[in-house]
Parts: C-alpha cells; structure tokens; sequence
C-alpha cells in the first residue's frame, strides 16, 4: 500500500466517523463496535 492510497483510506474513514457523529449522534459506530466485539469474542472461541 503506497502513502497516498493509506492517506485517502484514513480521510475517508475519518469523513465517515465525522459524519456519523454528527449526523447521527454515533449510534452506528457504536452498533458496528459492540459487532466488532462479537466477532472478537466468536473468534477467540475458535482459536
């Protein structure tokens, strides 16, 4: 992965975090962060 193509991936996911933070408060970063802690918890089972 170059600098330019990792630098365009962090704006945009910083645009998106900003954009649902101030759109809709944060409620879909924190559904998709307790998901994340599933798949966490799912994984670790496995292993």
């Amino acid at each position: 992965m170059t600098n330019q193509i990792a630098i365009a991936l962090g704006v945009m996911i910083l645009a998106a975090i900003c954009l649902d933070m101030f759109a809709f408060g944060g409620s879909n970063l924190l559904y998709l962060a307790r998901k994340f802690a599933e798949l966490i918890e799912w994984v670790a089972f496995w292993r």
